[in-house]
């Protein structure tokens, strides 16, 4: 078995928490990504299951056995870091397979291995390149295959694509991902990047001040957000949050009310609504909510509105409509939008589904 399972762990520095009673399961031979900002606990937990830190409570289990206290050689885990940690002196072959020449593997089993790991990560060319000639992309391969060529079935990986431009993010998370179906191999992938997380992994656990916000499948996420940090934090551009209020129309986003046609959807603790940018849509004059434009950002693909809503004064919290194609706006310009009852999802007043 290679699964991990953690439970109740937990990390304090000081009075800090890092890390405060997490909970989740890696399922044998899947991808899951421990997703979130920066400061959320998501490399803590990572290296607590790596054995590199000690948790403060909780416990680690991998393929079945407590290794909580054990040191990471009898984890039976492989490692990718965020930086490649290659050694200058030592030539590709020879740094992926230092470790199986520490641990005494024969040469000539050392050999077969370097053959077939080399070939499937593409670096039989560059065996004998020293790491100052390979650019990032080929680092990031001698890093994979020394995780790879120890043949464990459980590899952690650190923010392993941080370090690299946009194609080659693009090109090594396809190549990861590859690589991980491949072998079959449980793979816990740590990213503050919801794009690696979204295209690459089976499950998300996103982290926010050392607690899980949500776990999931990736589309839980951006179709069902459990609370307003969800929202905002899965998708480009971020959902928008919108205040509710009461008025002599009943419940009304600014001025629009919610749910008119059918009231009796709205729950009695509902504070706030999330829309998606998408779902924000062009209506005709007098039809909807009136706005001024105070950006537009034209991609390519689709054009990203920022309006500012009539009768509001907060130019830093625009409501954004994503447009598809190249729309004429400009600043200043008025609007009309309006959305679909079943594209709202409602929160209470804390944040919460």
């Amino acid at each position: 078995m290679s699964d991990i399972h953690v439970l109740g762990l937990r990390k304090y520095y000081g009075t800090h928490r890092a890390v405060d009673g997490v909970d989740f399961h890696v399922k044998e031979g899947s991808f899951t990504v421990l997703l979130g900002p920066s400061g959320c606990g998501k490399s803590t937990t990572l290296r607590m299951i790596a054995g590199l830190e000690t948790p403060t409570s909780g416990e680690v289990y991998i393929g079945g056995n407590n290794v909580t206290h054990n040191p990471p050689s009898k984890r039976g885990i492989s490692m990718v870091f965020q930086s490649y940690a290659l050694f200058p002196h030592l030539n590709v072959a020879q740094n992926i397979v230092f470790g199986l020449k520490v641990r005494g593997v024969k040469a000539k089993e050392r050999q077969e291995r370097l053959s077939h790991v080399a070939t499937l990560v593409g670096l039989e060319e560059l065996l004998e390149r020293k790491p100052s000639e390979l650019s990032g992309g080929q680092k990031q391969r001698v890093a994979l295959a020394r995780a790879v060529i120890a043949e464990q079935r459980v590899c952690l990986m650190d923010e392993p694509l941080s370090n690299l431009d946009a194609k080659l993010r693009h090109e090594m998370r396809i190549e990861i991902r590859a690589l991980q179906q491949r072998l079959g191999m449980s793979v816990l992938y740590v990213t503050h990047d919801q794009v690696e997380a979204m295209s690459m992994a089976d499950q998300i656990i996103l982290l926010n001040q050392g607690i899980i916000e949500q776990k999931g499948v990736p589309a839980d996420f951006y179709e069902s957000p459990a609370t307003t940090f969800v929202g905002r934090f899965i998708g480009t551009p971020p959902m928008n949050i919108l205040p509710l209020h009461v008025t002599q129309h009943g419940l009304c986003v600014y001025d629009v009310p919610l749910f008119e046609r059918h009231p009796n959807r709205i729950p009695k603790d509902a504070h706030m609504v999330g829309i998606r940018p998408e779902d924000v849509m062009l209506s005709a004059p007098g039809r909807g909510l009136e706005g001024k434009v105070l950006f537009s950002d034209y991609h390519g693909a689709d054009t990203v509105l920022g309006i500012q809503p009539k009768g509001e004064n907060n130019p830093q919290n625009p409501l954004l409509s994503r447009l598809q194609g190249r729309c004429e706006y400009k600043n200043g310009d008025t609007v009309w939008v309006t959305w679909r009852d079943k594209n709202i999802t409602i929160f209470d007043a804390k944040g919460k589904r």
